[in-house]
């Protein structure tokens, strides 16, 4: 089949959805609107738009990151994400991850489709248990950033080798049956791992655990990279700028997911910052230590895990607590990547090292820490089920991302031509320079 008509089959699809989107009823025409709290709907709202602005900072992160001929490509696969999850969710991503809970009572698995279909039933007002003081329609937005960025983070451990429109099916596919089942076990009143009593404040588990773990996949099908050498980053000022970016609209990611202007969200802002200034400091120090200089690239990286880390514990546990937590991330990333670079995984931007293993301090920091009910308080039960979660969580979304990819490899094969690849993405897949003195060596 030619390029040209996979992609009108594609715009098919999309007008398709247009027009569901018409003749489908709202549903919302009764809606509780009297536990309205203004405060609680403008922070909401804010931290939904901080949150959005962390993909464009992955971009530059990324972006600047790779090889001159693949800045354009590695920004773009984190742009296409707001698009392509923005409308899935829609569809029918959001009722996956928070519909009526299908699985027996305290075992929910994964939400109806049908519950949201099409957002119906999404709107201003609230929900008494995912939007108890402001509209669920705000709720959902805050949800599909969360949704979008997980698959834009995968996209640092093939960047360079993938084909553009096989990673948009892969998003689609890895969204509906990786992210919001997941999301509905750990966030879902119903979710199993939740009545485990399984934490994860703002996604440790659901976004960078999920996003580590199916980037290792990543890496190992589609294969280490032709020019497999060492290059230095195109653009260090685009990691600095994207790590800003990041920090600033973290915010947003863990202070948000309070899902109320008050103390819990103070609290998980002051860890928040703290966590990633701690990583910060100790992944330069660390490298000091071992005889290199400290770098712009490690104070950026560093800072990232430690935001990592402090995700999920970042409403559960106090400030003295996130600065531990922030220094033994950072000190377990710096390592991983150590030991990945004398391997022959080629995870191009170390997704797995300081998403997925920055996600595994933070999930059993958690469980340690937690007021109350963590390890450190005589608790035991919690980190027992924090182990269990990280077994399933680890298996799910390895083994249902590598199934993901082999189903969209016999669709659109993932991996470029090897003349692709070596012309970079940028002009292979986009027609794009983002150098035009940039010569082929």
């Amino acid at each position: 089949m030619k390029s040209t008509v996979r992609w009108w089959i594609i715009l098919a699809l999309l007008i398709i959805i247009a027009f569901l989107g018409v003749i489908i009823p709202a549903g919302i025409e009764e809606q509780d609107l009297s536990n309205i709290d203004s405060g609680d709907t403008a922070w909401m709202l804010t931290a939904t738009g901080l949150v959005l602005l962390m993909t464009p900072g992955l971009a530059f992160f990324y972006g600047g990151m790779v090889h001159p001929k693949n800045i354009i490509s590695t920004m773009m696969q984190s742009f296409i994400a707001m698009g392509i999850v923005s409308v899935v969710w829609v569809v029918v991503g959001f009722s996956i991850a928070f519909g009526e809970s299908v699985g027996s009572e305290g075992f929910g698995l994964f939400g109806n489709p049908l519950t949201y279909f099409m957002f119906r039933g999404v709107g201003a007002g609230t929900h008494p248990d995912l939007a108890p003081t402001f509209p669920l329609a705000v709720f959902a937005m805050f949800q599909l950033k969360f949704a979008i960025i997980t698959p834009a983070l995968i996209t640092g451990s093939f960047a360079g080798r993938v084909r553009f429109r096989a990673y948009m099916l892969f998003m689609c596919l890895f969204v509906i049956f990786i992210y919001a089942p997941l999301a509905h076990w750990t966030w879902h009143p119903n979710g199993f791992l939740r009545n485990w009593g399984v934490l994860d404040f703002a996604g440790g588990t659901v976004v960078h655990m999920s996003a580590g773990f199916a980037a290792l996949a990543g890496a190992l099908f589609l294969g280490r990279r032709k020019d497999h050498k060492e290059f230095k980053p195109a653009n260090i000022p685009y990691i600095l700028l994207g790590a800003g970016m990041l920090w600033f609209g973290w915010f947003g990611f863990n202070a948000g997911s309070a899902l109320a202007a008050n103390g819990v969200a103070a609290s998980a802002l002051v860890n928040t910052n703290t966590a990633s200034a701690a990583a910060m400091l100790t992944w330069i120090f660390y490298d000091a230590a071992k005889g290199k200089k400290p770098s712009a690239i490690g104070a950026a990286i560093g800072l990232v895990v430690g935001l990592v880390a402090i995700t999920p514990a970042a409403g559960f546990v106090n400030v003295g607590s996130s600065i531990f937590i922030g220094v033994i991330a950072a000190i377990v990333s710096n390592y991983a990547i150590t030991l990945r670079t004398k391997s022959t995984l080629d995870d191009t931007l170390d997704v797995f090292p300081a998403h997925g293993m920055g996600g595994i301090v933070g999930m059993l920091a958690t469980a340690v820490f937690a007021n109350e009910v963590g390890l450190i308080h005589g608790e035991t039960t919690t980190f027992l089920y924090h182990l269990l979660a990280l077994v399933i969580v680890g298996v799910f979304t390895f083994g249902g991302s590598m199934l993901m990819y082999k189903v969209t490899d016999l669709i659109v094969p993932l991996r470029i031509s090897p003349h692709g690849e070596k012309i970079g993405l940028d002009i292979s897949q986009h027609d794009e320079s983002y150098n035009f003195m940039y010569k082929e060596e």
